[in-house]
């Protein structure tokens, strides 16, 4: 009997030795799953283009990094057309393109891991940083009427804020005008967002992201002729993005030519 008890002992430790090593495994290979991803965000004013890596620290938190490239809208844009103008379209009393520069720090946490294939895994993040408003300005196609002769000429304006009925605006002049003109603005952004990832493949991410950003530059952004410019902006978002996972202990696996070979996670 005591030979049994000793034997049914042994089994059980050695079970338990099994099962631990087993999650000890899947831990180390949850731990190396780094990950780099791309996002295309439509934000409530503008839109926006993004690359991210994220590097484990434990089994669910990441270190972000991140860079961010997009445009900024005022809220009273609206696009006109001339009456003898075709396919062209204009933003009355618009003075500058901005578009942002973003450089961002942060942290991912894991809410909700992935159960199989066909489940979703939930992440919270944040992220912190410098950002740079890069302002183009605008110029117009401006008709004017040359009464010597009867005809009709157009010059590259811009706006005339200080007098906006005085100008006869056709169209858009082009986007290249005035690039030795662009302005710089500094500033800083925090945003907080959620993001639901549900790939079906080991090494491929896709997901859908949706969140909030707070912008804060040292000046207003000069966007409209009109006084309710603002140095401050908060906007909601929601991107797509799409990224592989990178594993440190098989670079073999994380070449292109490897890249797309299905590796399913395990149940």
């Amino acid at each position: 009997m005591k030979r049994l008890l000793v034997l049914v002992a042994a089994l059980l430790v050695w079970a338990g030795t099994l099962k631990s090593q087993g999650e000890l495994d899947e831990q180390q290979r949850i731990f190396f799953r780094n990950e780099k991803s791309f996002g295309v965000q439509l934000n409530t004013n503008g839109v926006g283009f993004s690359y991210r890596t994220a590097k484990r620290t434990d089994y669910l938190n990441k270190n972000i990094l991140e860079f961010e490239l997009g445009t900024i809208k005022h809220p009273k844009e609206y696009k006109l057309s001339h009456l003898y103008s075709t396919g062209s379209s204009f933003v009355l009393g618009k003075m500058n393109f901005p578009m942002y520069l973003r450089a961002g720090i942060g942290k991912q946490h894991e809410l909700y891991s992935k159960a199989d294939l066909g489940g979703v895994s939930i992440r919270f993040l944040y992220s912190v940083g410098p950002e740079l408003a890069v302002c183009k300005p605008i110029y117009y196609k401006v008709l004017y009427l040359i009464t010597a002769d009867q005809t009709i000429v157009s010059k590259d304006e811009k706006f005339n804020a200080a007098d906006p009925y005085s100008q006869e605006i056709y169209k858009r002049a082009s986007f290249f005008k005035g690039f030795d003109e662009i302005s710089v603005v500094p500033g800083v952004f925090a945003k907080a967002a959620v993001t639901f990832e549900y790939s079906r493949d080991d090494k491929i991410l896709h997901a859908i992201e949706a969140g909030a950003n707070l912008n804060a530059f040292l000046k207003e952004i000069p966007i409209m002729a009109a006084s309710d410019n603002k140095a401050i902006f908060l906007s909601l978002f929601v991107s797509y993005r799409f990224g592989f996972v990178v594993n440190p202990l098989d670079p073999e696996s994380n070449k292109i030519k490897n890249l797309f070979r299905s590796r399913k996670i395990s149940s």
